[in-house]
C-alpha cells in the first residue's frame, strides 16, 4: 500500500494473546507494522479465495459457445507441449 493511500474503513478484531504474539513476531520479521501485516495477509487470502471460485455465471449463448469449444477434438498445441516438456 502506498503512503498516499488514505485508509478510511475501520476494522476491529479480537485475538488471543498467542495469536497476537504470532502476528506481532511475523510482522517484525516482515518489517511491517501489525496493521500492514494483517491487512496484507488477509487481502492475499481474500484474493486467492475469490480466484478459487469455480462458479461463474454466463448467458445461454455464452454457455453454448463454451460447450462447443469444450466438445471440439483436442488439437496439438506446440506452445503447451514446449511448456510441459521435461527439462533437458
Amino acid at each position: 500500500m502506498s503512503m498516499t493511500t488514505m485508509r478510511s474503513a475501520r476494522l476491529g478484531l479480537r485475538a488471543t494473546a498467542q495469536q497476537e504474539a504470532v502476528l506481532r513476531r511475523a510482522a517484525e520479521i516482515a518489517n511491517k507494522s501489525m496493521t500492514d501485516f494483517i491487512l496484507d495477509s488477509a487481502c492475499q487470502v481474500a484474493e486467492q479465495t475469490l480466484l478459487d471460485q469455480r462458479l461463474f455465471l454466463v448467458s445461454g449463448s455464452q454457455s453454448r459457445a463454451l460447450m462447443e469449444l469444450l466438445d471440439r477434438p483436442a488439437q496439438d498445441n506446440e506452445g503447451l507441449r514446449d511448456l510441459f516438456a521435461p527439462f533437458p
